[in-house]
Order: C-alpha cells, then structure tokens, then sequence
C-alpha cells in the first residue's frame, strides 16, 4: 500500500460512445497518481495496457486543459505536444469538488475514451483493501476489437449465429462472452 492515506476518491469511469453505457465505480487513495490510475482503468476494464494512453484533464488552479501520460522510455516520443509525467501527477492535485471531469484515451488506433468523473471523497474505511471496484455494468470491451463500430459490429454478429463470420466472431471474443455479464467482485485492482 501506498504510504498512508486519510480520503478515498470515488471514480466514475464511462466508455463514452457505447449505448447501453459500460461503466465501473472505482475508490482509489488520494495519494495514488494517474500511472496508479491508469493501472486500475486497465483492470476495471479487462485491458492488457498493450497500447498508449494518456489522460486530458483541466488544472485545478488554472483550468487549462492538461495531457498526462508516460514519459519513460520512447513513448513520449509518439505524443504531440508535452506531457505532465503521470508517475508524479497525484490524482488529487488534479481532482476537485470544483474540477471533477478527466479524459482517458487508450489505444489511440481503437480510439476507446473512458469519461472519469469524481463522484465522491470519502473518509478511508478500516478494512478495505484499496484501490477497489465497487460497482459496474455491462462487461468490458475485449482488447483490439476495432473501436467503437468494430466493437459494435461484432456484438451485431453475434447475435446472428448464421452470419458467415458468427464462428469467427465467437472464437475470438470467447464462447463465453456476454456483453451484458459484469461482477465487480472479478476486478482486482
């Protein structure tokens, strides 16, 4: 764990262009940083962090638009324009009562956009194991499935057992995939 800890902010994390809407409530330390907050996203969502990222979020104190993401190794070197270091951005230098909206692009090639919105700060509560998922519905979208309209897409073939790429489909996705089928209780952040 994370040094310690007094608050707990609760997340809200939305895809944003899928209806019904996927979604997962997280509670992480206010010490954790957005590298911490990238972790637990790709965990939520069922992800391999086998793509970029980045975060845009408005600075509290100035209200300017912000990009934070890896500036280790060669990956700033694919990123337009400068980056705040997520492994030193605090997620609560960022996230406000008055600044609650952040932007999470992952997979720049797939385009997935995950809306991040505070909900709530919390007291710690002794017992709890931390950083946490404590709600969600509707499975993850799988890894490379083609963004939105690929994802979409395929969801449309499955539900047509005789379209010609259903088989292709269900072997890639899992014989047991259900798009509808989330337990928080799976996640471990």
């Amino acid at each position: 764990m994370k040094q310690t800890f007094e608050k707990v902010y609760q997340l809200k994390l939305s895809m944003k262009g899928i209806t019904p809407q996927i979604w997962r409530r997280i509670q992480m330390p206010e010490n954790y940083t957005f590298f911490d907050l990238h972790r637990a996203i790709q965990a939520a969502m069922d992800w391999d962090n086998y793509h970029l990222h980045e975060f845009e979020m408005p600075d509290s104190k100035t209200g300017f638009p912000e990009r934070i993401g890896a500036t280790d190794g060669d990956f700033e070197n694919f990123y337009d324009g400068p980056l705040v270091p997520e492994k030193k951005a605090k997620i609560s230098d960022y996230f406000t009562l008055g600044n609650k909206a952040a932007l999470y692009r992952y997979d720049f090639g797939d385009n997935w956009q995950v809306k991040i919105r505070l909900e709530k700060i919390l007291p710690r509560e002794e017992g709890v194991k931390y950083p946490v998922c404590t709600a969600g519905k509707r499975a993850a979208v799988p890894e490379d499935s083609g963004g939105v309209w690929g994802y979409l897409y395929k969801l449309e073939i499955l539900e047509d057992p005789s379209h010609p790429e259903y088989e292709d489909v269900v072997e890639w996705m899992g014989e047991d995939f259900d798009p509808e089928y989330f337990d928080p209780e799976g996640v471990s952040l």
